[in-house]
């Protein structure tokens, strides 16, 4: 990832890409960043917050919040989640702290995870805390139902992580996403399992289950 600093500039988008960058991309990035520090100030006294550039996902917002103890929990968010957040007319504020209550249960405060610097230590991620952490979740979630969550390999999208329910056996039971995507997540200290948790929503309501 590329870090482009807390009051991002023109010149230093600029500079974080090859091609010459959209102006309205620009300015919405700098809105967006600015938004998102008012908003987290409302519920927090220190906030400081930086924008990278990330290759697959474009503009990721992180956060770093101090507690009463000075001790600093991070976190981080996608371009388009908050634009559909602000958009929404839900409250964002309330949405972006809340991410910052759950880390905050952790004591000792919680940095940004350092990505993974070779295959072997990506694979100890996916195999050692992703996916353990994604089926004991999602599991929990919908206990007692039996709920099927495995590795697999999508012929487009490449290695994901799926879960689905056994006892429907008419139309869609599945839903899976890429683990690039899920790790990305997980190193932005957000729960992978929420996206997969939200789909086996998405298809039990598509089902009329309750």
């Amino acid at each position: 990832m590329k870090r482009m600093n807390n009051e991002t500039t023109n010149d230093e988008v600029k500079g974080n890409q090859t091609a010459e960058p959209d102006p309205q991309l620009v300015e919405l990035v700098k809105a967006v960043h600015h938004n998102c520090l008012v908003a987290l100030r409302m519920h927090y006294n220190e906030v400081e917050g930086h924008v990278v550039t990330q290759e697959m996902y474009g503009p990721v917002f992180i956060y770093h919040v101090k507690n009463a103890s000075n001790q600093v929990y991070s976190c981080g968010f996608f371009l388009r989640e908050l634009v559909n957040r602000f958009q929404s007319g839900n409250d964002p504020a309330e949405w972006l702290a809340s991410f910052f209550v759950e880390l905050m249960k952790q004591e000792g405060g919680r940095g940004i995870p350092t990505p993974p610097k070779s295959e072997d230590e990506a694979k100890f991620i996916v195999d050692k805390v992703l996916v353990p952490q994604c089926v004991a979740l999602i599991r929990e979630e919908f206990a007692p139902e039996p709920v099927h969550v495995d590795l697999a390999l999508h012929e487009k999208f490449g290695p994901v992580l799926e879960a689905g329910f056994p006892s429907i056996v008419d139309g869609n039971n599945v839903c899976a996403f890429p683990l690039h995507l899920l790790i990305t997540h997980l190193l932005l200290n957000r729960d992978p399992a929420e996206l997969l948790i939200q789909g086996l929503y998405n298809i039990r309501e598509e089902h009329g289950i309750e």
